[in-house]
């Protein structure tokens, strides 16, 4: 028998109803699945470009608060006396890796640009040439010129202390063929505090001490001049600083970057030469901790984490000067590429008044860039030195430069070979293998031939 009719219907109802339930519960569980992913996908997405975004610009807080400090492998000193080893605090993970200060705000210097940039960006070729200059001395350029030689670190520390102990301070530059004594102005930058007391800087891998003797070779030798703005200068404490000072002025060496207050660390030291009027000053981007940097009534560093007070005095000393050079400590270490920051702060460096700009720091040898018709050398590498394990801190050169009146240079590079203590003239083919690797690293800018000469490449 079959069923009642309405029985049947209330049967295919009750189906029907059972069938459209299970689809929506199945579209409502699609739908949260969707919900779900996207909601997942968009948070990761923001996490990925929070991650990525430059650090926030702020007021000079202290150093230890920086999170992310320059990577480098360690270098290669012996925890010495002259060089005694202790843990590096967070954030400085590896010997020679110095923890920076948040980045600053500039003030405007109108009509200088100020530094605003990321510190981990890659560089920017320049495009053509800003001012419509070509860097180098012209061919018919009329009137003397001064012969400049720039050189990279110089310690008398740890290995290099113990070899020149035996071999004798001079040795260092006995191979040189006193190259030194033929230019106008040789200037490099002493990484070592020159000092027979002080007290070693807490906190750090390394921290340096040179004996006093070790100047009178380095004058001897022919050097005219140091730069002591760097991550070393105060190893020693403001005690060790004060004997740097007082060494160096016994010996008659200017230093520039460093003094008892901050008027006389961003001070230039002025130089006569061949009728030409040169200004030198030097600057660090580069300091364990923001305490070394020189104020009102204290010994220090002139440091441009905030580049405003050095804008500054680089304008004020092209209203004295003829000629204005600046060596600065910056970059990462054992880093071959140049980064956006050295190139920003350099440019600004130009835009001030600077005729020539010479870096240091990063250990090895760096790009060059043309700017506006002048020249920016991002890192001389070491000088005299210790051996570490990367052959790329073994190469070095002498940046010499030939300048006008006018301000403008000409720029050519002697490789050396920067053995324990003592830099050594490449032979015909290491040199040129030297040269065409700093032509790579010039971000196609520069062509160097094969004396060494440094001209602007045309694009």
């Amino acid at each position: 028998m079959y069923p009642p009719r309405s029985r049947s219907r209330q049967s295919k109802k009750h189906s029907s109803k059972k069938r459209r339930r299970t689809v929506w519960a199945w579209f409502n569980v699609v739908l949260l699945l969707m919900i779900t992913g996207l909601l997942a996908y968009s948070f990761m997405d923001n996490k990925d470009k929070e991650s990525s975004a430059p650090p926030v610009v702020v007021t000079e807080p202290s150093p230890s608060s920086e999170a992310s400090a320059t990577a480098a492998a360690p270098m290669e000193v012996a925890p010495t006396a002259e060089a005694t080893s202790s843990p590096e605090p967070t954030p400085e993970a590896t010997p020679e890796t110095t923890a920076l200060p948040t980045e600053t705000a500039e003030a405007v210097i109108t009509p200088v640009p100020t530094v605003k940039e990321a510190a981990t960006a890659e560089p920017q070729a320049t495009t053509g040439n800003p001012g419509g200059l070509i860097s180098g001395l012209p061919e018919n350029s009329s009137g003397g010129t001064v012969k400049l030689n720039f050189a990279g670190d110089v310690i008398f520390a740890g290995k290099v202390a113990e070899l020149l102990q035996k071999k004798g301070y001079d040795y260092s530059y006995s191979a040189l063929d006193g190259m030194f004594k033929k230019d106008d102005l040789t200037v490099v930058n002493l990484e070592t505090p020159i000092t027979t007391g002080g007290v070693g800087a807490a906190n750090k891998q390394f921290v340096f001490k040179g004996a006093p003797e070790a100047l009178d070779a380095l004058k001897s030798a022919g050097v005219d001049a140091v730069n002591l703005a760097n991550n070393h200068t105060l190893d020693q404490g403001e005690e060790g600083l004060q004997d740097t000072l007082k060494h160096l002025s016994k010996r008659g060496i200017p230093y520039v970057g460093a003094g008892k207050n901050s008027k006389e660390a961003y001070s230039a030291q002025y130089f006569e030469r061949q009728g030409i009027k040169i200004a030198l000053l030097g600057f660090t981007r580069v300091m364990p901790v923001i305490e070394w940097k020189a104020e009102a009534g204290k010994p220090g560093l002139a440091s441009v984490y905030d580049s405003a007070e050095a804008l500054k005095a680089i304008a004020a000393a092209k209203q004295q000067a003829d000629l204005v050079v600046v060596v600065v400590h910056w970059g990462k270490e054992r880093m071959e590429q140049y980064d956006k920051t050295q190139q920003t702060l350099g440019h600004s460096f130009i835009d001030a008044g600077a005729d020539l700009v010479m870096g240091g720091h990063p250990h090895v040898l760096q790009g060059i860039e043309p700017y506006k018709g002048k020249w920016i050398a991002y890192s001389t590498g070491n000088f005299i030195f210790t051996r570490s394990s990367l052959p790329a801190t073994w190469e070095t050169a002498v940046f010499q430069a030939e300048c006008s009146k006018e301000g403008q240079c000409s720029l050519k590079l002697s490789p050396m070979d920067a053995e324990l203590g003592q830099p050594v003239p490449m032979n015909e083919a290491d040199g040129q293998l030297l040269l065409h690797k700093v032509e790579s690293l010039s971000s196609g800018l520069v062509k160097i031939r094969n004396d060494g000469t440094v001209v602007q490449s045309a694009q």
